[in-house]
């Protein structure tokens, strides 16, 4: 399978996803937890059948430690035993955020204030850039057909 648009030699789409990339490695700098910025990732990507994405992060993940037991279960995330309340919250919004055209009036207060419980100012930031620099990738990945398993961790720095 090859891509349409390769997003890498594209000059406007190249100059585009560096802006997204750049504004991942602000988050990368955050101290919301990287554990919880990868099952993040993961659940995004999954909820948008972006299989480049899901590759990547399962392998991102594993690679910085996380078990595949967690990260096998993060589209079950509800019944599963192994997450935190704060690792809850943040899939619950991700969900929520990723799928916000399914609901009238967006993400519920209810879903933030559990976030809000969990993380400070700062963390909640993060969180909210994270999903919204994953879901960019996700949408223009799954566009673009960008073929998945091919992935090596640190592959683009």
């Amino acid at each position: 399978m090859e891509a349409r648009l390769n997003p890498f030699t594209n000059p406007v789409l190249g100059k585009v996803f560096k802006h997204i990339i750049a504004a991942g490695k602000v988050l990368e700098e955050s101290t919301l937890p990287v554990s919880t910025q990868e099952l993040v990732k993961l659940r995004a990507s999954q909820i948008n059948g972006c299989g480049f994405c899901t590759d990547m992060h399962f392998k991102d993940a594993v690679h910085a430690g996380e078990s595949a037991e967690r990260l096998n279960l993060v589209a079950a995330w509800r019944e599963a035993t192994v997450f935190t309340d704060a690792e809850r919250a943040a899939l619950e919004l991700t969900e929520e955020a990723t799928r916000i055209a399914d609901a009238a009036g967006g993400v519920p207060d209810a879903v933030w204030a559990n976030a809000a419980k969990h993380y400070d100012e700062d963390q909640l930031g993060a969180l909210v850039g994270v999903i919204t620099v994953i879901n960019a990738f996700n949408r223009g990945n799954v566009m673009l057909q960008m073929p998945a398993g091919d992935y090596q961790p640190g592959q683009f720095g």
